[in-house]
């Protein structure tokens, strides 16, 4: 299992961490966000899913990954 941190943008409210961790929990993983921090913490595994699908998952939603 791969842990990783992310800097999300645009994540304002509750709605915004709903969306974000249910992309990743979609793509394959458990996240959880830091609204205050905006960011979002990711256990993944690496034979199952890659880094960028997390990514593209998160940005398909609307936020910026940075």
């Amino acid at each position: 299992m791969a842990k990783v941190t992310l800097n999300v943008k645009g994540m304002s409210c509750s709605h915004c961490v709903n969306a974000v961790e249910k992309a990743v929990r979609e793509a394959g993983a458990s996240g959880t966000v830091d609204l205050a921090s905006g960011t979002v913490t990711i256990e993944y595994d690496e034979n199952a899913v890659t880094l960028e699908q997390l990514k593209r998952a998160i940005e398909e939603q609307g936020y910026d990954v940075v």
